[in-house]
């Protein structure tokens, strides 16, 4: 279950504008986390707190394929990102980084910044908790669910490889 506040965008929101191409430059995570949405909103970065949720509106994610974009949202503390629609390449980016997302076609439009939002991942179940409306989205099958709880395709993957060849906790095969 996740639980966090809401910070609200339009539709549109491309990846330019979630880590803008100036701070490509660094691998780190948390610097990207740390210039995540200024150019339209530079209280978020600042202001974001762990667990909170972005919803937003049509074609969330737009623009190039750089997953800077996801990795910045997930670093910056948002538990998930909920949309009317992806860019079908951020949709990925973000699975395969282990960033929850969910679609649903009016929550944008029912929610407002600052809303109270839990979200149960496992059954696809979305409450508002300000406004006390539910919505039903579409939850992920189980094996992407658990490539988003292990952190993303390559610790999903490490894992898997692992459990078949009967490795022990400590014992690695990647690094």
């Amino acid at each position: 279950m996740l639980k966090g506040k809401v910070w609200k965008y339009n539709d549109n929101i491309d990846t330019d504008v979630i880590i803008p191409a100036r701070y490509l430059n660094t691998a780190s995570h948390e610097e990207l986390a740390s210039h995540c949405m200024e150019d339209i909103d530079k209280s978020f970065a600042k202001e974001v707190q762990k667990s909170d949720i972005i919803i937003a509106g049509e074609n969330f994610g737009c623009g190039s394929s750089r997953e800077h974009a996801p990795i910045a949202i997930k670093a910056s503390g948002i538990s998930i990102v909920i949309a009317k629609s992806f860019a079908r390449i951020f949709y990925r980016n973000a699975i395969n980084i282990g960033l929850a997302i969910l679609e649903h076609p009016s929550l944008s439009d029912e929610c407002s910044k600052g809303d109270i939002v839990e979200v149960d991942l496992a059954s696809g179940i979305v409450k508002n908790v300000t406004t006390s409306k539910e919505y039903k989205c579409n939850a992920f099958p189980k094996e992407i669910q658990e490539m988003v709880n292990a952190g993303g395709l390559i610790n999903y993957t490490k894992s898997k490889l692992q459990n078949s060849v009967g490795l022990n906790s400590g014992d690695t095969i990647l690094k």
